[in-house]
């Protein structure tokens, strides 16, 4: 086949693959996990139902996917104001801020599908890749200074990542802005 007409297949698959994720989140989040049929997404969709069971088995491959997407959105992010300029600390404290922020989200988050979403080695796979990262950018506040040193930096990404999740619970944004803050203070040295 030409290239041309490659690309384009390509291009339209990507099109309908995002086309019925953001339908079944929009639909889930309406009814309910239990509330969304393979009818309804490829109804809200605009293809057949033989059509979507090409790219997907079930409702909840459709959500595994989504959430592949989403974990994978926010450790570009996380990468990003981890690579931007300023100080170790600055980035550090900038990735945790931000991180913070992305467990608040979880606010609400029907236990249901939390409960499906996350059972996938997809989300084992991020956590160990954001501890990781996160000890990197510990290791280099520890070389720079401005990371306590009487903790190895795996240790204190733990501490890190654990303390932050409580974001999840808080309701509004000064108290995201308060755990933060007493999260990084936690990671200063002693002078």
């Amino acid at each position: 086949m030409p290239k041309l007409w490659n690309e384009t297949i390509e291009e339209h698959r990507r099109a309908v693959r995002e086309a019925v994720l953001k339908v079944t989140a929009a639909l889930v989040a309406e009814h309910g996990l239990r509330g969304v049929t393979m009818s309804r997404i490829a109804e809200g969709t605009g293809i057949g139902r033989a059509t979507l069971y090409k790219y997907f088995p079930d409702v909840e491959s459709i959500m595994t996917a989504w959430h592949e997407r989403q974990i994978a959105d926010h450790l570009h992010e996380l990468a990003a104001l981890g690579d931007r300029p300023g100080s170790a600390g600055e980035r550090l404290t900038a990735v945790l801020d931000a991180y913070a922020f992305i467990q608040r989200r979880r606010r609400g988050h029907d236990a249901e599908i939390g409960a499906v979403l996350h059972r996938g080695d997809h989300v084992a796979h991020a956590e160990k890749h954001l501890r990781t990262f996160v000890s990197d950018l510990l290791a280099e506040g520890v070389a720079a200074g401005e990371v306590r040193d009487d903790v190895a930096p795996d240790e204190l990404a733990a501490y890190c990542m654990h303390a932050l999740a409580a974001a999840a619970g808080l309701t509004s944004e000064a108290a995201v802005r308060r755990l933060v803050q007493v999260t990084v203070d936690g990671l200063r040295p002693s002078r």
